[in-house]
């Protein structure tokens, strides 16, 4: 069996569902079968209905009188139905959960798991997890339970692994270090246990493959960088030092401390390969600054590749003011840009000293004289092919130095692992005089009592005197919805969309200028509607989570989260971060139905505003895949590894250096070394 055949080459897995997994990022068969379960449901000891009492319970029945109805008041889909067995029948609520519908088979026995509670004033099992009776194992009385994706619930997983069941056995083995057959017998332990134990010693061995995996692939990084050369850049003290006292505000210790990390790097004649990353507001830009000026003073080309031409746009007119001053010529290169070819030529020729720009500066025909830097800001929001094409205009003879820049704070203990051989900087002060910004977790049903009335204050205090345009008279609000369109919040959440909410607060602020922003729109209508937020022009913004990496916007002082129990933490915190970069008093309000006490992770968002600190309760929460994911869009995949178990790490490590000592395992172990490649591609910025 070939792992890296498609998903579509198994058992009941159609077109249709190929593409939704598609989407989860199940691609091939090896993503199939490494998609474990998130935990495991025990039926061993089902109680009767007649005996059931308050708190968590477990019976046996068969399901009927399902119906759904709509619970305007706060915006809920309720799923009801009445669950019987010999002794009696309860009745049992789903909340927005309208699969529940089509997921039973009338006269067939199910397992349901959940709470038994009063609940507006009936005694109800609310929210149990449900699963066939005849797919429970009848020894263990275990049942794996999977992470929904899209139409794709739980017990849909289940039936494609039950399907594939004769296929664990082709399942080759991959690492070197263990006995022959122990990846497939782990695998299989995972999504049929015989006992909780068999799940543990699964994880452990799973978690330890991936470990290997992934420390290998920064190893392999490293010793391809260590082959590459570049210019080195001498420290200019002097010309730094006056550029640094031009400045209208004193650096912080930790930009100082990244800023003198990169001088070292970049005066060796081996290509730099750094991150920056700092918390949302920490100053990465004027370290990539001080760095730019460097190599510029040095005589050598930087170039500076931002995400969106607003991005690119802002950074251009803020480096403008700090380096022009001290002869640096600069231009933008976005495709908005007009004489490019003239432009081109400039830069190609060696009059142009550092070139800001998005995709356009990628393009075959922009070229340089001496490029010497490279600046990636929002480095995930590239693909990996489309940061090498950047790094390859050097000389040829020599790679660019790279940072690489990021306002996604990684847990340290993920540093530990995934960049172990990478130059790392961490800004983990933020400038005198910004304020954390107020979070409070707020009923739904509270926002026309409490929230609105914010709102109307807030719009009309008079605007941050850091902010630019003179068409403001009060300060700015950002709304984000789940949905774009009414219905596309998928089964799992009735989500109230970008085109509704905005509809809704037009109604409520009549007098004020409301527009919407969502991934949907082309790219110059959403440039276009982020300028005129960022003007002024636009009172109350109302977006997806498009605007999670933007513009600078110090006007705007609200935002408000539509049903934020439904994000990670990571992103609520990238969120948030879009206000607060004024000197006003700035807030943040999580919206959540009410129906269930909020979780930690907000709990965790309305006590700190530190986002190292949230990342670290965030890997603990969700553990490193989607920690990482949402750094790099999934692509790392972390699916059972803890990196706070030291132990495995160390032992990876050791085995690590035991495969390299040997060249031949590199040609050896195919699998492996294609399995990698992913890795390698997220450990490395080169």
């Amino acid at each position: 069996m070939n792992l890296f055949d498609s998903v579509k080459s198994l058992k009941g897995v159609g077109p249709k569902t190929a593409e939704v997994l598609k989407k989860a990022g199940i691609k091939t068969v090896r993503d199939f079968f490494y998609t474990l379960p998130r935990d495991y449901e025990t039926y061993a000891a089902p109680t009767s209905i007649s005996e059931i009492r308050p708190g968590k319970v477990v019976i046996k029945g068969k399901i009927d009188s399902l119906s759904t109805r709509r619970a305007r008041k706060r915006n809920l889909s309720i799923t009801e139905g009445v669950v019987r067995d010999a002794t009696g029948a309860v009745k049992v609520v789903w909340f927005n959960q309208s699969y529940r519908m089509r997921q039973f088979v009338p006269d067939k026995e199910y397992y349901f798991t959940g709470n038994f509670e009063l609940k507006n004033g009936r005694w109800n099992l609310v929210s149990p997890t449900a699963a066939l009776a005849t797919d429970i194992d009848p020894t263990s009385g275990l049942s794996p339970v999977y992470v929904a994706h899209g139409s794709l619930k739980s017990h849909d997983f289940k039936r494609f692994f039950k399907g594939a069941r004769d296929k664990f056995a082709e399942i080759p083995d991959l690492l070197p270090t263990v006995k022959p057959g122990t990846r497939r017998e782990m695998l299989f332990r995972a999504h049929f246990p015989s006992s909780l134990r068999d799940t543990v010693v699964a994880r452990q061995y799973l978690a330890y493959e991936e470990l290997f995996e992934l420390i290998l692939a920064a190893k392999l990084n490293r010793r391809e960088n260590e082959k590459l050369k570049a210019t080195g850049v001498p420290f200019e003290a002097d010309k730094v030092r006056k550029l640094v006292a031009s400045l209208p505000f004193k650096l912080t210790n930790a930009q100082r401390r990244a800023t003198w990390d990169i001088f070292q790097n970049m005066e060796k004649p081996m290509p730099m390969n750094r991150l920056l990353q700092g918390d949302v507001g920490s100053g990465k830009t004027m370290v990539a600054a001080l760095s730019a000026y460097e190599v510029i003073s040095a005589g050598g080309q930087v170039a500076l590749l931002a995400p969106t031409a607003i991005l690119a746009t802002q950074h251009f007119e803020s480096l403008s003011k700090v380096l022009e001053p001290f002869g640096v010529k600069i231009t933008l290169l976005i495709g908005a840009t007009k004489k490019k070819t003239e432009i081109k030529r400039a830069i190609v020729a060696g009059e142009i000293d550092l070139v800001i720009g998005t995709h356009a500066l990628l393009t075959d025909d922009t070229e340089f004289k001496n490029l010497t830097l490279v600046v990636i800001d929002e480095q995930h929001r590239f693909g990996v092919e489309q940061r090498q094409k950047l790094v390859l205009k050097s000389p040829e003879d020599k790679a660019p130095h790279l940072l690489s820049m990021t306002a996604t704070p990684i847990p340290r203990s993920l540093q530990l692992t995934v960049f172990g051989d990478l130059d790392v900087s961490i800004l983990d002060e933020l400038p005198a005089g910004r304020q954390p910004v107020e979070t409070k977790i707020l009923e739904e049903v509270e926002t026309r009592e409490k929230l609105y009335p914010i709102m109307r204050e807030i719009l009309e205090t008079p605007p941050d005197a850091k902010g630019k345009g003179t068409k403001m008279h009060g300060q700015q609000i950002y709304w984000i919805c789940k949905a774009i369109e009414d219905g596309m919040g998928g089964t799992m959440t009735e989500a109230t969309s970008v085109k509704t909410r905005t509809r809704k607060l037009k109604e409520i602020f009549p007098n004020k200028t409301i527009e919407f922003l969502h991934g949907k729109m082309k790219p110059a209508e959403k440039d276009a509607v982020m300028e005129r937020f960022s003007n002024g022009e636009i009172d109350i913004l109302v977006s997806t989570t498009v605007v999670e990496v933007g513009v600078d916007v110090p006007n705007a002082t609200l935002m408000v989260i539509e049903n934020a129990e439904t994000y990670g933490l990571a992103q609520l915190h990238q969120l948030r971060g879009r206000v607060g970069r004024g000197s006003s008093r700035s807030y943040c309000f999580l919206l959540t139905s009410g129906e269930m006490a909020p979780s930690r992770r907000l709990r965790e968002l309305e006590k700190s505003n530190d986002g190292f600190y949230l990342a670290e309760v965030d890997l603990k929460l969700r553990g490193p895949g989607e920690i990482y994911g949402s750094l790099q869009h999934g692509a790392l995949d972390l699916r059972i590894a803890s990196l706070s178990d030291t132990k495995l790490i160390s032992r990876a490590q050791a085995d690590v250096e035991k495969f390299l000592q040997n060249p031949e395992n590199m040609v050896k172990y195919k699998e492996l070394m294609a399995g990698i490649t992913k890795y390698q591609q997220l450990t490395t910025l080169n």
